[in-house]
């Protein structure tokens, strides 16, 4: 697999490494309608919470490489937060 030589590998404190950029981003929710929203607000200031999913390359912990699909909160100022793997695509 060939990664774009302008895109530098994201490490997330979620156990594991982006490698791509995320594609095909769609919006879930948005403000009172994100369940986690005090939590957000909470942990990471005020703004306007979005949850997003999207697809992109991983490497996990042990090393191996997957295509997943990704779920986080992002808010403009703050940035994107909490990502989760939701789905293997390989």
């Amino acid at each position: 697999m060939l990664l774009a030589a302008c895109y530098a590998p994201t490490v997330t404190d979620e156990g594991f490494e982006l490698l791509t950029e995320i594609t095909r981003i769609e919006t879930i929710a948005v403000g009172n309608r994100i369940r986690d929203l005090r939590r957000l607000v909470e942990s990471y200031g005020d703004g306007r919470w979005r949850k997003l999913k999207g697809v992109a390359t991983i490497r996990l912990r042990n090393g191996r490489i997957r295509r997943v699909e990704l779920h986080w909160y992002e808010a403009h100022g703050i940035g994107k937060k909490d990502f989760k793997i939701k789905r293997y695509f390989d």
